[in-house]
């Protein structure tokens, strides 16, 4: 199976992500939303930890990857590896993960990701897979 690819659009980047899990699936997104801005292998040489919450599994995703745009802008960090994620359901959606990855001033970026953006956002389950898709505006 696919981690992700990427889809027609007319202007923004669209891709979808896939996974056995929703963790997994979330995971391919942040990865799938990396390769979009650079081809360069980056390396996993700081470790972080985010929280981050939703009111629904869109909104979830839209506030994770929208983290990893936030971490490059005020700490030039670019994501590497996801090393564990936990995705749970009480009141709202909360996921919590360990990531790595390294200065962003070691790696060439093609693209710049001004944004995550809702539109044709989806995350749905699939039979034996779920699929997260997204348009990021470059």
């Amino acid at each position: 199976m696919d981690k992700f690819k990427f889809l027609e659009h007319t202007a923004d980047m669209k891709f979808q992500a896939y996974g056995k899990t929703i963790e997994e699936a979330f995971k391919n997104s942040a990865l799938a939303l990396i390769s979009v801005m650079t081809k360069d292998k980056i390396k996993e040489k700081e470790k972080k930890k985010i929280k981050i919450e939703g009111k629904d599994l869109e909104n979830l995703l839209y506030n994770f990857l929208e983290e990893f745009l936030i971490l490059l802008d005020s700490e030039n960090f670019v994501l590497s590896k996801i090393r564990k994620i936990k995705i749970e359901k009480k009141k709202h959606y909360s996921l919590v993960a360990d990531i790595s990855g390294d200065n962003a001033e070691n790696y060439e970026f093609n693209l710049d990701v001004k944004a995550v953006t809702y539109n044709e956002m989806f995350v749905k389950k699939e039979k034996d897979k779920f699929i997260c898709q997204v348009v990021v505006d470059v």
